[in-house]
């Protein structure tokens, strides 16, 4: 059994904001109990829409400063869930936001979807050869919601953890169909959210039937909250008896009290309520 002290859980995403937003909770809970978080970002999100109206010049259609921006958000964030150690893929910068399918960002030459996912799978081979992780994280193969940068993100973890020898479990980290749709009854019955509550099926989410693992985030909200709040340029938070937030869309999203997961590698035995359970 690993011991709390020991575990190394290593997570890879594609843009500064995707951590806070979809495993936040996980990475503030096992921060906590004492594991060595690394946290690996795949892009600086330059090509990324804004909130504020201020610093709306940062984008990357006016003085495309965008990114450098970001990064700062995301030390806040990391700050605030208590990442052990943070890295960027091939170094800050190295490669750019893809942008949505069919948009001109892809054509970059420093576009991550443009880049050679077999470098880019060394690239994260040599994170995880430092760090020598038990347990990594990404997405799924739809990069939970089919954002290019998010499924080569996925394609490079798996090309990498198959070769790793400390990896034991790799999870997908995916939305509940039924704590989401729980979550956005309750903002319907509540009436104030500022955002637009979407209609069931609306949002992505997996079938709870297919999920193998449960985390319960409850206790860190408040971390969570913080984290998100740090990514002003991308999110805001609405408060209330159902605290959620939205994108730059101004769809309402819940926070439901865990994070789900499907694991893609390694053995079940324990796994559903514990990322590092029985390993």
């Amino acid at each position: 059994m690993i011991s709390r002290e020991a575990r190394r859980l290593l997570l890879v995403h594609a843009h500064p904001d995707d951590e806070s937003i979809t495993t936040g909770g996980t990475i503030a809970r096992y921060a906590a109990e004492g594991a060595d978080v690394t946290l690996v970002t795949c892009t600086l999100g330059e090509e990324g829409e804004i909130v504020p109206p201020r610093l709306a010049q940062l984008g990357s259609w006016a003085a495309d400063q965008l990114g450098g921006y970001r990064s700062g958000e995301l030390a806040g964030a990391c700050a605030a869930l208590g990442v052990t150690r943070h890295r960027y893929l091939g170094g800050m910068g190295r490669w750019r936001d893809s942008g949505m399918a069919g948009t001109p960002a892809a054509a970059h030459p420093r576009a991550f979807t443009g880049g050679a996912p077999d470098e880019q799978a060394a690239q994260l081979a040599e994170i995880l050869a430092e760090v020598e992780p038990q347990v990594v994280v990404t997405y799924d193969a739809f990069g939970g919601y089919g954002h290019p940068d998010h499924i080569r993100a996925h394609e490079i973890t798996m090309a990498a953890t198959a070769k790793a020898d400390s990896v034991t479990r790799v999870f997908h980290v995916v939305a509940s169909r039924d704590a989401l749709r729980e979550g956005l009854a309750a903002l319907r019955a509540d009436g104030t959210s500022p955002f637009r509550v979407p209609e069931d099926g609306e949002l992505p989410e997996t079938p709870d039937e297919t999920i193998t693992s449960r985390i319960d985030v409850g206790a860190y909200l408040g971390q969570r909250l913080s984290a998100l709040r740090a990514h002003e340029t991308q999110l805001t938070v609405a408060d209330g008896a159902t605290v959620h937030f939205a994108l730059t869309n101004d769809i309402a999203q819940p926070l439901p009290p865990h994070e789900y997961f499907v694991l893609a590698k390694g053995p079940a035995d324990g796994a559903e309520t514990d990322l590092f359970g029985k390993l």
